[in-house]
């Protein structure tokens, strides 16, 4: 190797102890502690309180704040906030706010025993969303921070420590809070709340790694000066508008409720089968709340209130831009593949806990094998599956995903079938995790090439955003189903999921190949 080559090296090895990649390593720890306690921990947590599978599932809706964080993406991007965007900025003060928010969130929900009845499920639901509302809120300021904090040639590392320190935070919050709440005295068996509790305040202190290193980090320079050029009124005119938007979905939700449960019963009756009928309901009560959203959001800026130039310029030209590249029926085609690619990985995995449990697997093995070996194989998968998409084009990575993602969950038959059996668990973790760390690299990449780099950040939380929403509302009444079905049915239902993706694969691959966006 010349001295050329060595120095070359020596640099690439030098960017990873710059101030600004390191930050990202505790901001990302900061931004993977809340999923699980949303996601697997607090499915763990309601089951051993005694709550039924299917009103564990629904609780995955509180996360839906990640697939709709495009709506207010760019609230948080313009708005300033009293006191905290003077005193810490506009990235920092927003960062801050989110995680207090979050550390707010997880001790509500440590003072809530969701073992008390409905009504300290309602509460546990509410507090959750406010969690996941306010972590998608923390993911959108750190996105932004890290492209405006360092140049080009840090971005790269700066992605790397902020994927390690968001797997670290993820394994903290899912193998470390059933270790805590199994050392604490709670089991399937023995429900212990202060168990939990202790888990869920230990986790909250964990998030203290952010707000530090909120405090201790400078706040970027940025070169936007549309920012600046936006008056108060205009501010808080698109302020209104969300706060209107989100009023409107919120009470549409709470006022069909006792209609939707009538509903339910009706057409559940009519079709012989609860998941149907609920599933049928609950699809159109999530579309009646969006479509009352969308009108209440209409009719503010028809008023007046809020600015036609910012509406524009914040969601009008991402889109147009993106039809304009690639065609009406090509762009309609690649927002479908964004949205259903993930559809088998999701759907299992809001009840891929509760199945461990109920085959028999102790929490500390769930943490063992599930939590922090599955974390492991899921890294190497994500390598992997970049070595790959270098070598062999993303878009034939992208199809090997989609086949080993559907293939994979055909192995979760095979352990329900063998219950208890920490041998194929580890098989089982092993290649789905793999397969997954694989098709999520290849996912990455494709997203990434759709985005033009005027509008990155909106398009591409477009698509983040749009990745998961479809399979997280299914993936709630996968309690349901597994109640109507039974899990070995379950598993092969997600199977099958996957098959219409590895057409949208097949045909994206053939309509990209000649196009030149």
């Amino acid at each position: 190797m010349d001295t050329a080559s060595k120095q070359r090296w020596q640099e690439s090895f030098q960017a990873f102890l710059h101030p600004r990649v390191i930050t990202m390593l505790f901001l990302g720890f900061s931004a993977g502690i809340p999923i699980l306690l949303i996601f697997s921990s607090l499915s763990l947590w309601l089951r051993e309180a005694g709550v039924e599978r299917s009103a564990v599932t629904f609780f995955s809706w509180a996360a839906l704040g990640y697939s709709f964080k495009f709506v207010w993406a760019p609230l948080v991007d313009q708005l300033p906030l009293p006191f905290l965007t003077q005193k810490f900025g506009r990235r920092r003060g927003w960062m801050l706010l989110a995680q207090c928010s979050i550390i707010a969130a997880i001790t509500g929900m440590a003072l809530i025993d969701p073992s008390n009845g409905p009504s300290s499920l309602t509460y546990m639901a509410i507090a959750a969303v406010l969690l996941g509302f306010s972590s998608a809120t923390q993911d959108i300021v750190i996105d932004a921070y890290r492209i405006e904090s360092a140049e080009i040639s840090l971005q790269a590392m700066m992605s790397s420590t902020y994927i390690a320190g968001y797997r670290i935070g993820m394994l903290v919050a899912g193998a470390g809070a059933l270790f805590l709440a199994s050392a604490f005295g709670s089991t399937k068996d023995t429900y212990d709340y202060q168990a939990w509790q202790g888990a869920y305040f230990i986790m909250a202190l964990a998030m203290l790694v952010g707000v530090f290193t909120t405090l201790a980090i400078q706040e970027p320079i940025s070169n936007r000066t549309a920012i600046v050029s936006r008056s108060t009124r205009e501010h808080f005119g698109f302020l209104f508008m969300f706060a209107v938007a989100a009023t409107g979905f919120i009470l549409t939700f709470y006022h069909t409720a006792e209609v939707a449960t009538s509903m339910t019963k009706t057409l559940s009756a009519r079709f012989d089968s609860f998941p149907v009928g609920g599933f049928l309901v609950e699809t159109f009560r999530l579309g009646l709340g969006i479509g009352i959203a969308w009108l209440a959001a209409t009719l503010v800026i028809w008023s007046g209130i809020v600015s036609q130039n910012m509406m524009q310029e914040t969601y009008i030209a991402p889109a147009q831009d993106f039809l304009k590249r690639y065609g009406l029926s090509t762009a309609l085609l690649l927002l479908v593949l964004v949205g259903v690619y993930r559809i088998s990985d999701i759907v299992l995995g809001v009840i891929a806990n509760v199945f461990y449990q109920d085959m028999g697997f102790t929490k500390v093995e769930i943490a063992s094998v599930v939590k922090t070996f599955g974390l492991f194989m899921t890294i190497a998968g994500g390598f992997l599956g970049g070595i790959l998409s270098v070598r062999y084009g993303v878009i034939r990575i992208l199809f090997l995903g989609a086949v080993l993602s559907a293939a994979t969950n055909l192995l979760f038959m095979v352990l329900a079938s063998m219950g208890h059996n920490l041998e194929m668990l580890y098989l089982v973790i092993s290649v789905d995790n793999l397969s997954a760390g694989l098709a999520s690299a290849a996912f990455v990449a494709f997203l990434s090439s759709l985005t033009n780099i005027q509008f990155t950040a909106m398009q591409y939380a477009i698509f983040s955003s749009l990745m998961t929403l479809f399979p997280k509302i299914l993936g709630g009444y996968s309690g349901t189903i597994v109640d109507g079905i039974g899990y070995s049915n379950f598993f092969i239902l997600t199977a099958l999921l996957g098959l219409p993706v590895l057409y949208l694969v097949w045909q994206a691959g053939g309509l990209l190949k000649n196009h030149q966006p």
